[in-house]
């Protein structure tokens, strides 16, 4: 399986991915990959190639092509740009455009092009988020892929605040959503999944003034990484040696929490390790009172108790 660096200008990371789903945001991301300082020339990608890059699962060339379809079609939605500090002055581009799909031909390929106003995105960078693709791609929760990017902004800092209303927008929570549903669907999966690849992560709800104390923001602090980590060349084995270090490492976890952590980095069913660690217990106390009821009747035979 493929890895690559993925490697863009930050402003990249301010515009959220509305509707992207967890395939989409593989298939985005590893074309951004393998685009880097290309300019404004077509890059192709074969079926095979790509499918690699993104780990993508089901193999049939007509879902995946529908997959691809749908990532395109958020990719139109999303409008880059900038506007002046006086409001008059205002400028929107998309970031490709071209894309092009042929699965009619032997080895399947699209081909993509990047709009000349979008080449600072992924050229000639002075200032840039960087992450390993093969990270990214493994998390399963839209919103832990997103705040895995957002974080991966401040990775050399270790720490990152945002307002309630960035948070939100950048990871484009329902409105509808009451504070224990972020609280379960959007801030456990992160720490859950984010907790094996960012040594010592805490997650904090700044509270606001007024009635009930409302949340205004939420800050993320970790242990900050040196500029010249290494992102690719890691080996898979040293990959979940680490990760399992800071999970187990984490104080902020609990013990469910880390048990179904563990759970994802390994690829297992939820709740696996858990039943592992159940059963041991149990192993363990049914093996403790066997120690006690021997040393019971131990200490009859002693005394001359047994007859």
């Amino acid at each position: 399986m493929s890895n690559e660096l993925v490697k863009y200008q930050p402003e990249l990371n301010t515009i959220p991915l509305r509707k992207f789903s967890p395939t989409e945001m593989n298939l985005f991301f590893s074309i951004v990959s393998r685009m880097r300082d290309k300019g404004d020339q077509t890059v192709r990608f074969s079926f095979d190639q790509l499918k690699d890059l993104s780990n993508y699962k089901p193999t049939a060339n007509r879902r995946f092509i529908d997959d691809l379809k749908r990532t395109y079609n958020h990719l139109m939605d999303l409008r880059f740009g900038s506007q002046s500090k006086s409001g008059l002055s205002f400028e929107r581009f998309v970031m490709f455009t071209k894309f092009k799909i042929n699965g009619d031909v032997e080895e399947p390929y699209v081909d993509v092009e990047i709009y000349k106003d979008a080449l600072p995105l992924l050229n000639n960078l002075e200032s840039w988020v960087r992450y390993a693709l093969t990270e990214f791609r493994d998390l399963k929760s839209s919103y832990a892929k997103t705040m895995f990017r957002l974080l991966k902004g401040y990775r050399t800092t270790g720490y990152a605040y945002f307002s309630k209303s960035d948070f939100i927008e950048l990871l484009d929570i329902p409105k509808s959503y009451r504070q224990s549903n972020t609280d379960q669907y959007v801030i456990s999966p992160i720490k859950e999944e984010l907790t094996p690849l960012f040594r010592g992560l805490t997650v904090r709800k700044k509270y606001g003034k007024g009635r009930g104390k409302p949340v205004i923001g939420y800050s993320f602090a970790w242990k900050p990484e040196r500029k010249d980590a290494e992102d690719v060349h890691v080996s898979k084995t040293e990959r979940l040696k680490k990760a399992k270090f800071n999970i187990e490492h984490n104080g902020e976890l609990s013990d469910k929490e880390k048990w179904r952590a563990i759970d994802k980095i390994k690829g297992l069913k939820l709740g696996t390790t858990e039943a592992e660690h159940n059963k041991q217990e149990q192993e363990a106390r049914e093996e403790q009172i066997r120690a006690e009821e021997r040393q019971k009747i131990l200490e009859k035979l002693r005394n001359g108790g047994l007859r």
